[in-house]
């Protein structure tokens, strides 16, 4: 893909929030030929993205001013809203017109965030990602879109640069409900996993075989095939926290108030990450739910062959 045929021009991006997804996506944006300035509270954090041919912004507000649409990709939803406060005044007097919201936050926050962006003339998509870090570091993870189908298509371009699945979900907001609920179903998937593979070593089965025949069987799930790796190396690292995963669900949670409907697995779920979160601390990875498990059976998970990282 050639970067130079957007538009009338380059489109030149800023890319806020350096953290492990958000470094892989700026990487992938300047790897595809993309101008891109990024900027991170911890500088040392631009240092991938730069190698890859991103340049560095002193502030966000100097990435506003410099760049056709920024991209936050933050912890919070009251850091993105600091970040979009911080950056509003460039873009309305000379600077990025489009904020592009790869953050997961809640449809209530991007709506009242956007006509924020919107009362100083700055139009906004949401595009949360789904698949986990390691496909974003290969430039293939899912991009889930919601906003304007014309300002989707503008920016269309850069969500194939940094993933290989697309979707537009339809009006603002809707990205916000699918990425909540594919983030519930993850969290639901790996406490299955766990559970699965505890009752296969207490059944006396080699781990390993027993990993490769659920991985082949109608039981398989994305999650199985990918965390339950990092399960049975015992690193757990996903790049992916309790914390961040206990917001998620409470997303969850507060759709399924909204909606009127009992979600019987998605309470069960956010009782196990509050138990683990309590237990192993917050920062903690998420697979280290299976700890639990481990610690009610007095049983490790373990088995030979499993990477510490999914690459």
């Amino acid at each position: 893909m050639d970067a130079s045929t957007v538009g009338e021009g380059p489109m030149r991006y800023g890319l806020i929030g350096l953290g492990s997804l958000g470094a892989n996506l700026a990487g992938s944006l300047a790897r595809a030929g993309f101008d891109v300035t990024v900027n991170d509270l911890d500088a040392a954090r631009a240092a991938p993205a730069i190698r890859d041919g991103a340049v560095w912004g002193e502030s966000p507000e100097t990435v506003a001013a410099g760049t056709d649409a920024v991209i936050t990709c933050l912890p919070s939803p009251g850091i993105s809203e600091r970040v979009l406060d911080a950056m509003l005044p460039a873009m309305r007097d000379r600077g990025a017109r489009h904020w592009i919201e790869m953050s997961t936050v809640s449809r209530d926050d991007v709506l009242r965030l956007a006509e924020k962006a919107r009362g100083l003339g700055v139009e906004t998509l949401e595009a949360p990602v789904t698949g986990g870090v390691h496909l974003a570091a290969r430039g293939e993870i899912t991009v889930l879109v919601g906003g304007d189908a014309a300002l989707f298509e503008t920016h269309r371009p850069a969500f194939e640069a940094m993933g290989n699945r697309i979707f537009h979900m339809g009006p603002l907001g809707q990205a916000s409900i699918i990425k909540v609920i594919t983030n519930m179903m993850a969290f639901i998937h790996l406490q299955s996993c766990a559970e699965g593979l505890m009752l296969a070593a207490k059944g006396g089965l080699d781990l390993k075989t027993a990993w490769e025949a659920i991985a082949a069987s109608s039981g398989t799930s994305f999650v199985h095939e990918t965390e339950g790796q990092l399960i049975l190396n015992g690193s757990h690292q996903i790049d992916f926290t309790m914390d961040l995963a206990l917001k998620d669900l409470g997303f969850a949670t507060g759709f399924a108030e909204e909606f009127g409907i009992d979600l019987a697995l998605l309470e069960r779920t956010r009782a196990v990450f509050e138990a683990a979160g309590a237990r192993y601390g917050r920062e903690a990875q998420s697979p280290r739910i299976a700890g639990l498990l481990e610690e009610a059976a007095n049983h490790p998970l373990r088995a030979e062959g499993f990477p510490a990282r999914l690459e």
